[in-house]
């Protein structure tokens, strides 16, 4: 337990045992401490030291490592340093060493430049005259097409409007016929629309004669049949339905009239003050 609490206040965190460590590295690991062993047995025998002086003895073992791995982060803090100001001053040099080029670059692109934009204005100026050359007879050559075709396009206009003049008159004479046509056409369907209006009519009269007729039998069947749906008689009454009609309606009125006789009759109740 000691021993582990010394290796964890070292700092010795431990290696794990699932993992098989290399024999190289145990080697001289076992060779270490050997030697770390010897040395400690030729300036004091450590089995005969007590708990208090092997903790002593430990301390100062891991001050002395502390010491030196703080002297080695030292060490290599300083060459760190010395690093990054070599590596800054390599970088600035360099840097300035690109800059240098680039300005050398940049003015004798500037250079350059100018020589290709004197060539390229002349260039220009060549071309804008060889332009203006060729513009100036196209615009010629334009300006006779173009008196060409208004030439050609007036003969066509003057033709197409003496065309368009004899269709107008052709279209007159055809819309006049079929105006007539229309017209004709509109009095031989009003007449057959009356025609048709007349047969629609003789077909209404002859339609509510003939409901007439069928209510008739209907009223002459039920006045023939008793409250059962039987035969009244052996044969068939005809208007014996108009009759009944008319008897019924006597008989209501006959009640109609009775009871406002008898309304009349009676005596109308004071009302009690």
């Amino acid at each position: 337990m000691a021993e582990k609490n010394f290796l964890s206040w070292v700092g010795f965190k431990g290696e794990d045992e699932s993992k098989p460590a290399p024999t190289q590295n145990a080697l001289e690991r076992i060779r270490e401490l050997e030697s770390q062993l010897n040395d400690l047995r030729s300036r004091r025998d450590i089995t005969g030291l007590s708990r208090e002086e092997f903790e002593i003895l430990a301390t100062e073992t891991a001050m002395s490592m502390i010491k030196s791995a703080q002297q080695r982060e030292a060490k290599a803090n300083a060459a760190v340093q010395r690093l990054l100001a070599e590596t800054n001053r390599n970088s600035k040099e360099k840097l300035d060493s690109a800059e240098a080029k680039a300005k050398a670059i940049l003015s004798s692109a500037e250079t350059r430049g100018r020589k290709y934009i004197s060539a390229a204005e002349g260039d220009a100026a060549d071309l804008i005259s060889t332009a203006e050359g060729e513009a100036d007879e196209i615009l010629n050559e334009s300006a006779r097409n173009a008196s060409q075709l208004t030439s050609a396009a007036k003969r066509d206009a003057q033709r197409l409007i003496e065309t368009a003049a004899r269709n107008i008159v052709d279209y007159r004479s055809w819309l006049s016929s079929a105006i007539s046509e229309a017209e004709r056409l509109h009095r031989a369907q009003n007449a057959s629309l009356n025609a048709a209006e007349n047969a629609i009519n003789e077909s209404r009269q002859k339609l509510k004669h003939a409901f007439e007729r069928l209510s008739q039998l209907q009223m002459d069947i039920n006045a023939n049949l008793d409250g059962e749906s039987k035969p009244v008689g052996k044969t068939f009454v005809v208007g014996a339905g108009k009759k009944a009609a008319q008897s019924a309606a006597r008989k209501q009125k006959a009640a109609n009239n009775k009871n406002q006789a008898a309304a009349k009759k009676k005596p109308v109740k004071k009302k009690k003050k």
